[in-house]
């Protein structure tokens, strides 16, 4: 087993699922089966849920572009906390009426991450409040 840094498995990850063209196949190279993510609270089990899971976000973004702000590990390479910030057009998301008005998404996720680079879990929150007011004030 080679030993992997956990910034570079997560920007890994980042490249070849977020950042275009975007793999979302590459999933099942990168995390494990019972991979758990944590969004905004709500828990999605498995590789399966979470790979569905990023399809559907994807989807309500037209052109979407994705950047990582910063990362940093700890000392074991263990826990990666990341930054970034997505861009794109709104194609309904939360629900709003796919209008294409531009959006930023900023967010901080926080990884776990095996000594092989394998990702075993991550918890994202994100500023969706104030993404949701920028776009529902439009049709005020």
């Amino acid at each position: 087993m080679t030993k992997r840094s956990g910034v570079d498995a997560v920007h890994n990850f980042w490249a070849c699922v977020w950042q275009a063209p975007q793999d979302y196949d590459a999933i099942d190279e990168l995390v494990v089966e019972d991979f758990v993510l944590i969004s905004g609270g709500k828990r999605i089990e498995s590789r399966a849920r979470f790979k569905e899971w990023v399809q559907g976000f994807s989807a309500v973004i037209d052109n979407l572009d994705f950047n990582v702000i910063d990362s940093f590990e700890s000392h074991d390479g263990s826990r990666v906390a990341s930054t970034f910030r997505l861009t794109g057009n709104n194609n309904g998301v939360f629900g709003t009426a796919p209008d294409g008005a531009p959006l930023e998404i900023s967010g901080t996720a926080v990884w776990a991450v095996r000594e092989d680079g394998m990702l075993l879990s991550n918890r994202v929150e994100r500023n969706a409040f104030e993404v949701y007011q920028q776009l529902t004030s439009r049709t005020r």
